[in-house]
C-alpha cells in the first residue's frame, strides 16, 4: 500500500505503491523498447500531488503526478502520456531544454540591467520598465517557441511509438481535449502540465491527421489493462479523496471490482475496519489470489492493532508475488510487532531479500536495524542504521553506527569490511 518516500534532488513528495508501480510498468515497457531504451534503466516515480502534470529529469527518470493518473479516464490517455514523455527521453530534450532556460534567463538578465542603467541615466524609470518587461516578455516568446517546438517533436515521437506497439493514438488526442479545456482556465488555475507543455491547434492536427491514416488507430486498449488502470484511479481516488467524494464517484449500485476497491480504501480512510473488510473479503470470493486486496486486507488488520491477523493474508500476497519488495517491506514491519517466536527472524529474511531488490528504500533498512536490535544482534543493526542514515544524507549518524559496528566485527571479515565502505562513503560524500 502507499509508502511516503521525499525525493532527495527535487523535494517532491513522492509515494510507493507495488500495483500502481507495476501497472505503469507495464504501460511503459513496450514504450521504452520501442524507443531504444533499456525499461530498467528508466525509473518512474509517483508523486502524491492532485494537479495533472508529467514530466522527465535527470536523465532518464519519469514522474507522473496521482492527479493525472486520477484525472484520466482510461488507460489510453496515460498510455499517450508516457509515450510524449518518452518521446522526450529518446530525443535528448532534457539537455536541450535546459540551454534553452539558460539562453532565456541571460535575455531577461540583460534586458533587466539595460532597464536599469536606462532609468537611472535618464531619470525615466517607467522607460527602464519597459525595457526590463520587454526583455523578459522577449526571453518568455523564445523559451515557449522552444518548448512548443519540443513539444511537437515528443508528439511525433509518441506517434511513431503507439504505431510501433500496436497501439492506438486516440488516448493521445483525448488526453489534448482535457489539456485544451485547461488552457481555457485563468492561467493561476492551470495544471503545472499545460504551462510546462504548450499546446497548439497544430499538436492536435498532426495528432488528428495521423489517426486518419495510421492502420492502429481502431486498435483497442486491452481489457486486462484498462482494468489495471481503472484499477489504480479506484486506488487513487480512495485514498486521496475524501470518502464522500469516492462514494460519489463509486456509488454502491457499482459492483465493478475497481468501485469496491475505492469503497474499501474508502472505510479504511475512517477508520471503518468491518466495512472495509466485508468489502475486501466480498473481492476475494470473486479474486481470491488477488495479492493487492490480500495487501490492503492485511494493512486494515495491521492498523487496526490486529497483527496474527494480518501475518497470513501479507505471508500470501508475498508468496503469491514473491519478487515483489514492497509487500516484502510491509509483511516485514508486521512480522517485528508480532510477539510471536521466530517472527523477527523470518522478518529479517524478508527484509533481507526486499533490499536485495531495493537497496535504497531507507525504512527498510530501519526495520532491520530495528528487527536485528530486538534479536540482540546489535553489530548487524548499528550496519542496517547506518545504511538508513546514509541514504538519508544523515553524516554523524552513519559515523556512530558504522563505528560501533567496525568496533564490534573482527577486522578483515564482511561486516567489518561493510562498516569500513560506510565511513569511507560518509567522508568521501561530505567533501
Amino acid at each position: 500500500m502507499f509508502t511516503s518516500k521525499p525525493v532527495d534532488a527535487q523535494g517532491l513528495p513522492l509515494i510507493r505503491d507495488a500495483e500502481i508501480e507495476d501497472t505503469i510498468r507495464r504501460m511503459s515497457t513496450p514504450l521504452f523498447q520501442a524507443a531504444g531504451l533499456a525499461p530498467s534503466s528508466v525509473s518512474i516515480h509517483l508523486v502524491a500531488d492532485k494537479s495533472l502534470n508529467a514530466f522527465v529529469a535527470d536523465g532518464q527518470r519519469m514522474f507522473v503526478h496521482t492527479g493525472l493518473l486520477m484525472r484520466a479516464n482510461t488507460a489510453s490517455q496515460v498510455i499517450g502520456v508516457i509515450a510524449h514523455e518518452t518521446g522526450h527521453i529518446s530525443g535528448g530534450h532534457l539537455s536541450r531544454f535546459g540551454r534553452a532556460g539558460q539562453q532565456g534567463l541571460a535575455t531577461s538578465v540583460i534586458a533587466t540591467v539595460l532597464g536599469a542603467a536606462t532609468a537611472i541615466g535618464t531619470g525615466r524609470p517607467d522607460v527602464g520598465g519597459a525595457i526590463i518587461a520587454g526583455g523578459q516578455q522577449l526571453a518568455q516568446r523564445n523559451f515557449f517557441s522552444f518548448t512548443r517546438s519540443q513539444e511537437g517533436s515528443a508528439d511525433q515521437a509518441a506517434l511513431s511509438l503507439l504505431d510501433a506497439t500496436g497501439q492506438s493514438a486516440r488516448g493521445l488526442l483525448a488526453f489534448m481535449g482535457i489539456l485544451e479545456n485547461q488552457e481555457l482556465l485563468i492561467s493561476n488555475n492551470k495544471d503545472p502540465y499545460v504551462r510546462t507543455h504548450p499546446l497548439s491547434s497544430d499538436r492536435i492536427q498532426a495528432i488528428e491527421a495521423h489517426i486518419a491514416k495510421s492502420p492502429k488507430s481502431d486498435i483497442a486498449t486491452p481489457p486486462d489493462m484498462e482494468l489495471r488502470f481503472q484499477r489504480a484511479k479506484a486506488k487513487l481516488v480512495g485514498y486521496f479523496e475524501p470518502p464522500s467524494i469516492t462514494f460519489r464517484v463509486y456509488p454502491d449500485t457499482d459492483q465493478s471490482i475497481p468501485a469496491r476497491f475505492a469503497r474499501a480504501f474508502a472505510y479504511s480512510q475512517v477508520s471503518d475496519k468491518d466495512k472495509a473488510l466485508a468489502t475486501l473479503d466480498g473481492l476475494l470470493k470473486d479474486i481470491p489470489d488477488d495479492p493487492y486486496i490480500l495487501e490492503l486486507k492485511a494493512q486494515v488488520l495491521f492498523e487496526s492493532g490486529d497483527v496474527a491477523g494480518a501475518l497470513v493474508p501479507f505471508n500470501r500476497a508475498v508468496n503469491i508475488i514473491p519478487e515483489e519488495p514492497l509487500i516484502r517491506f510491509e509483511y516485514a514491519r508486521a512480522l517485528i510487532e508480532s510477539p510471536a517466536s521466530g517472527d523477527l527472524e523470518n522478518a529479517v529474511e524478508q527484509l533481507k531479500f526486499a533490499l536485495s531488490r531495493e537497496p535504497k528504500f531507507a525504512s527498510g533498512w530501519r526495520n532491520l536495524g530495528i528487527a536485528y536490535g530486538r534479536l540482540g544482534d546489535k553489530g548487524r543493526s548499528s550496519i542496517a542504521l547506518a545504511e538508513e542514515a546514509i541514504l538519508k544524507g544523515d553524516f554523524a549518524a552513519v559515523n556512530y553506527h558504522a563505528g560501533r559496528a567496525a568496533e564490534i566485527f573482527p577486522r578483515g571479515s564482511r561486516e567489518w569490511l561493510q562498516a569500513e565502505d560506510l565511513l569511507l562513503a560518509a567522508k568521501n560524500t561530505k567533501k
